[in-house]
């Protein structure tokens, strides 16, 4: 029931079977720039949020997505690891309970690399020990939303597009001291700012969205490092008129853990097709 839900959702990326398992640059940009506490211009703190994650190395994550359809909320969630300076995650990423308050969906590994996304146990048709593998610069949303799990680095990287920022004031996440920003970013300037590894999907998403304006909620703690992160996406649905919000939330947490993450081999990728459920 979540999974048609989720297709009658998100008319982006229904082609591909997807759904149903369900910004250091830009210095010169111009916009609001309030001054944090320590001084630093808010949009500068946030062009810098993702180098602070590579030079941490690595962390722990959580992930939420929400998303509304006919009246009904879906939320999906994942918790995972990931390596910031390979650019290299995995997630256990779990679907929605039915409205009659079961599920019968074993979670779906999701492994993320750059310009790619690997997914198990995605579901009909594909054998339990095989692994599908889409790259992330053919979606329209640039797996921003279409894995249900945004990609850790890839949500820092799109601060590196943020226009205007304004500091909000302190805050805790978990125990840890942070300062909140709120502000925008624009997914063209953020494409162009990204590592190789996300430039392609970053610049398919600021064509596929609804809007390639962003808005955003980000929580860094005193090293700059993100500890919270909330953006608000917006897409045009290809099954109902009018454009649908996602909310994609992901926190972060014990930086500098292990992280061991080993891609497929080509032979244990699903080539076949994926059936829709």
């Amino acid at each position: 029931m979540a999974e048609r839900q989720l297709r009658r959702l998100r008319g982006v990326g229904v082609a591909a079977g997807l759904v149903a398992v369900v910004c250091a640059g830009g210095s010169g940009c111009s916009g609001n720039v309030d001054a944090a506490e320590d001084g630093r211009p808010a949009v500068e703190a946030l062009h810098l949020a993702a180098d602070q994650l590579v030079q941490a190395g690595s962390s722990k994550a959580r992930t939420s997505m929400e998303m509304a359809t006919g009246g009904t909320r879906v939320t999906i969630r994942g918790e995972g690891v990931y390596d910031y300076r390979r650019q290299l995650g995995q997630l256990k990423v779990s679907l929605p309970q039915d409205p009659a308050g079961t599920s019968d969906h074993r979670p779906i590994t999701e492994l993320l690399a750059p310009g790619a996304l690997f997914m198990k146990n995605r579901g009909a048709g594909v054998p339990a020990d095989k692994w599908v593998r889409v790259e992330t610069a053919s979606l329209a949303d640039g797996n921003l939303v279409t894995g249900g799990a945004t990609d850790p680095f890839a949500a820092a990287e799109l601060l590196r597009g943020a226009r205007t920022a304004t500091y909000v004031g302190e805050s805790e996440v978990a125990g840890t001291a942070v300062r909140h920003y709120r502000g925008t970013a624009d997914l063209a300037l953020a494409a162009k700012d990204a590592g190789a590894g996300n430039r392609a999907a970053l610049g398919a998403a600021a064509k596929g969205f609804a809007t390639a304006t962003v808005p955003f909620d980000v929580y860094l703690d005193d090293e700059g490092r993100i500890r919270k992160v909330r953006h608000r996406f917006s897409f045009v649905s290809g099954q109902q008129e009018g454009t649908v919000a996602v909310a994609s939330t992901t926190l972060l947490y014990d930086f500098g853990v292990a992280v061991d993450v080993r891609l497929p081999d080509d032979g244990d990728i699903y080539a076949g097709k994926i059936a829709e459920e």
